[in-house]
């Protein structure tokens, strides 16, 4: 293993904003977030596969008044977001490393305001269907821990993707849903909050157009 992957390793140890396997706040901490962590009841806000957690700490800034997790399994990722946080003093803002296939388990129903998925892996084999975070096994997941008015919001660069997730997403009977095959180009771009991946800027200098969807289960 790196020395910067070590370092890394060391500082999500060591960093109170970051929630992983071995630490006392792992376990205490599902469905007790408020409590445990933020100390507050304001609404909770999730990043799902959040790797650098750009919008976890791109929303973190802009809403003070709202709780952001930032859900990854690459410890080696959630570093950036973690010290970025801790540099800016964001105080509602935290990192829990383990997967989301388990989310039911780290929250109660009703317990989420709202749930962003961006630029997830598309997983484009057949044999991978299920793991594409837009399936219909996840999206059962968001609906019970937002319930009855949570946001969901899906952005991509992957077309064949997102029109696969959009046709899961209308299965489910949404309210208000609005989306849109080329975001900076259309009337719901104020939705995204300016906040960029390094991803999305790498597929925005390519030419690729931003597909995105926000809608209420």
């Amino acid at each position: 293993m790196g020395r910067q992957k070590l370092a890394r390793f060391e500082h999500n140890a060591n960093a109170h904003n970051v929630i992983e396997p071995g630490k006392e706040l792992f376990e205490k901490v599902r469905k007790n977030w408020d409590k445990e962590f933020f100390k507050n009841g304001n609404p909770i806000v999730l990043e799902l596969a959040c790797g650098r957690g750009e919008y976890t700490i791109g929303l973190a800034k802009e809403y003070p008044n709202r709780n952001f997790v930032g859900f990854d399994i690459k410890g080696a990722r959630l570093w950036k977001g973690s010290k970025t946080a801790i540099e800016n003093g964001y105080t509602n803002v935290c990192f829990y490393r383990h997967t989301i296939d388990f989310l039911t388990d780290y929250f109660h129903e009703g317990e989420v305001a709202e749930i962003w998925v961006v630029f997830p892996d598309p997983r484009p084999l057949e044999k991978d269907e299920k793991r594409r975070l837009v399936h219909q096994r996840y999206i059962d997941m968001y609906k019970q821990v937002m319930g009855k008015g949570g946001v969901f919001n899906f952005k991509t660069d992957n077309r064949e993707l997102f029109d696969y997730g959009l046709e899961v997403v209308k299965a489910n009977n949404p309210q208000n849903l609005i989306y849109t095959h080329d975001l900076y180009n259309s009337e719901y771009l104020p939705f995204h909050h300016g906040v960029q991946t390094k991803y999305e800027l790498k597929f925005l200098a390519e030419g690729k157009k931003i597909n995105y969807l926000r809608c209420e289960f």
